[in-house]
């Protein structure tokens, strides 16, 4: 009798929790809404962009969610654009104030920004920029403004591009856990470092040409908007002529050097407001809130724009990796769907699986026969990122966008030499020849090592065939600027990788065209989890992130990378066409 008035308690005291947390659930919800009805942007405002988070392409959130902007503090570019484009029509709005500071977005995003910038100012409204600290990718995009200020005791990091790559050869042969490679392409580098301690002349060569590339258009944007000429920005950056605020300044990279507080002041007199009064200032989170209710476009007939954005690894995907099922239902639903009249293909991957590609490859073929089919790159459009783009009937880059990688691998973990010293040996036993699946804990066998360097062989041909009838090129000739390597936007186009060097924009209205559309609207895919699903999913991760905070903060941020990316090498699974190594220019 006891055990059942327990278990009825238990039942009752479950039901009550369950429903106080969903009437809490609802009430949150409705103060939101209220908060966001409540989001007013006066007569003289200042919309102030300041990014606290990073810039993903998309973000994929509801706009009819009230608890879409809770979930993430991630700001989308496609929003981001929006909410200028809307601020340049606003009557409210009289210009734009930069305040950020180590801005989290790839180049061809940066530059993307950038441009909607110089479009806001076209009508006469002003850009204003302020920072306690300039990183090189904030410096580039506050170059854009009428007017670049920087606290009197802050720093321009204004020096060149440079990366670095490392290498774990030696880290192998101490811990006895190796990972055993498979590859074609001279320049496939993502397996370097695990057969090398010191960099190869290729891979040297094709990343120095890489941000070299990068850092003359980067400087050539910056020469336009500062009236500084390409060879005085390069000898500053030799110089570090920014190093110190009076240096910045009376180099030109820089008009004066200001607290945050004679900063506003400025503002103050470009819109005509008292000293004694408060600048109205709307933020850009804010802003998108409101900005999101307003279409630009809003004809009846719809270019479908998808995103594919992260690493290529199949199953369902999401905002941060792609996978077959998502891409291609966003396809599948484009293609039927009557009102879409072209589709446009964002792709931001480095690559990953060269099977989940080429699926995607596939469904890009077929959804041409139906519909006119662009392709707009976005940071980086490399390897499995180029494989799915090269189905599309044109394709677009940024000058800055990271294009090509036509290469593959395979890694496979190995840890015989630590099951040796600790004292672990495996026996397999098997019915036929090659009946034992490859083991961890033995040397790889040369007939598994041939076997595989085929199926490499055979998916490098694949790749080089897909390049060729999408690009119109002799396979030859895709060879010759294949091996893995990778190009920039502008080398790409040069090389006939690519058609145009543009922006998503430009990628949207070249889709209308071939569609012969003037009048349009623009509908995203794929639809993600709301927040809350997202939420509810994730709860039983929190742990997990727990313990991953836990050990960086023990181990340091960079010897946890190590950790990271060499967990990452060994999930791996199958061929990869993936970028040939991790940068993080700077």
């Amino acid at each position: 009798m006891k055990f059942l008035r327990n278990l009825l308690a238990s039942i009752l005291g479950s039901l009550v929790a369950f429903m106080i947390v969903v009437g809490m659930f609802f009430i949150f919800m409705a103060l939101v809404g209220s908060a966001e009805d409540s989001v007013v942007v006066k007569k003289g405002s200042v919309l102030e962009i300041s990014f606290v988070a990073p810039v993903l392409d998309y973000t994929g959130k509801d706009e009819t969610d009230p608890f879409a902007s809770l979930w993430t503090e991630e700001f989308g570019l496609d929003e981001i654009l929006h909410a200028i484009k809307v601020a340049k029509n606003d009557d409210n709005i009289e210009g734009i104030s930069l305040t950020t500071g180590f801005l989290q977005a790839g180049m061809a995003q940066t530059r993307e920004i950038r441009k909607a910038l110089i479009d806001f100012k076209s009508d006469g409204k002003f850009v204003m920029a302020h920072a306690d600290v300039y990183a090189q990718r904030d410096y580039y995009l506050a170059s854009v403004a009428d007017e670049v200020y920087l606290n009197p005791v802050g720093v321009v990091d204004f020096k060149g591009l440079s990366t670095e790559v490392l290498f774990y050869k030696k880290l192998q042969e101490k811990s006895g856990i190796k990972m055993e490679v498979i590859r074609h392409g001279k320049y496939k580098s993502a397996v370097e470092p695990f057969l090398s301690d010191t960099m190869s002349e290729e891979n040297r060569t094709q990343i120095k040409e890489l941000i070299t590339s990068i850092w003359s258009i980067m400087v050539d944007d910056i020469s336009a908007s500062r009236n500084l000429t390409p060879e005085n920005l390069n000898l500053i950056a030799d110089t570090l002529g920014g190093r110190t605020p009076e240096y910045a300044v009376a180099s030109g990279l820089l008009d004066g050097a200001l607290h945050y507080d004679e900063y506003e002041d400025l503002l103050k007199e470009k819109i005509g407001v008292a000293e004694s009064d408060e600048v109205e200032f709307v933020g850009l989170r804010d802003y998108i809130q409101k900005s999101n209710k307003k279409r630009l476009r809003t004809g009846s007939d719809k270019i479908a724009v998808i995103y594919a954005q992260g690493e290529i690894l199949g199953g369902e995907g999401g905002r941060d990796y792609i996978g077959q099922d998502l891409i291609v239902g966003a396809l599948n639903k484009a293609v039927d769907n009557l009102s879409v009249k072209a589709i446009v293909l964002r792709v931001d991957s480095p690559g990953g699986s060269a099977l989940v590609s080429d699926i995607i490859w596939r469904e890009m073929q077929l959804a041409k026969q139906e519909k006119p089919v662009v392709v707009s790159f976005g940071n980086v459009a490399a390897s499995g990122g180029y494989y799915i783009g090269v189905g599309g009937d044109k394709i677009f880059a940024e000058p800055t966008t990271i294009t090509g990688s036509i290469g593959v691998f395979g890694t496979i973990p190995n840890m015989h030499e630590l099951a040796n010293n600790i004292g672990v040996n495996a026996e397999q036993v098997g019915t036929n020849t090659n009946s034992v699946d490859y083991s961890f804990f033995e040397p790889m066998s040369d007939t598994f090592r041939n076997v595989m360097q085929e199926s490499i062989e055979e998916t490098y041909q694949t790749f080089l065939n897909r390049v060729s009838e999408g690009r119109n090129m002799p396979v030859e000739k895709v060879d010759e600027v294949a091996q893995g390597r990778v190009w920039s936007g502008v080398d790409a186009k040069a090389l006939g990788l690519v058609d145009e060097l543009g922006d998503l924009d430009d990628a949207i209205t070249a889709a209308a065209e071939m569609a012969g559309l003037n009048d349009y609207g623009v509908r995203k895919y794929p639809k993600y989890k709301s927040g809350f699903e997202q939420f509810m999913e994730d709860y039983g991760a929190v742990k997990t992130k727990i313990g991953e905070s836990i050990i960086q903060e023990e181990i340091g941020t960079e010897a946890y990378q190590i950790l990271k990316e060499f967990k990452e090498f060994s999930k791996q699974e199958g061929i990869q066409a993936k970028m040939p190594f991790r940068l993080n220019i700077k």
